[in-house]
């Protein structure tokens, strides 16, 4: 069994930055793909950035390139979001995911992933 819990999140004035963390437990090669999703209110969840642990690939949507940047620390066993120049559109509930596959999904979408954190608030002001 994985478990996947979030911290980090917070208020930040727009232009600001935050980091958020993602504390894994559990067998390893359960969890070989990684990702950050958000959930705005009444919206569905987004991929973000995503991360192969093994081979170390990372994918972001182009919204989010240059600004997000995924990384893990093995010997924490944690997953990292640096998010930099935050916009207000920023704003939500971000989740860190995991999944075991042969190869991990580029796409980022929530289907993809079985194993959820509980979510950390992200608010960004205008």
């Amino acid at each position: 069994q994985v478990q996947l819990v979030e911290s980090g999140g917070g208020s930040v004035q727009a232009g600001g930055s935050l980091r958020l963390s993602c504390l894994a437990s559990g067998y390893t090669a359960s969890r070989n793909c990684m990702a950050w999703f958000r959930q705005a209110a009444e919206k569905e969840r987004e991929g973000v950035a995503g991360l192969d642990l093994g081979g170390g690939t990372t994918y972001y949507p182009n919204s989010r390139k240059g600004r997000f940047t995924i990384y893990q620390d093995r010997a924490k066993k944690t997953l990292y979001l640096q998010m930099n120049s935050l916009k207000a559109e920023d704003t939500g509930v971000y989740y860190c995911a995991a999944v075991a596959r042969s190869w991990c999904p580029s796409s980022l979408r929530s289907d993809d992933y079985n194993y959820w954190g509980q979510g950390t608030q992200v608010t960004v002001s205008s």
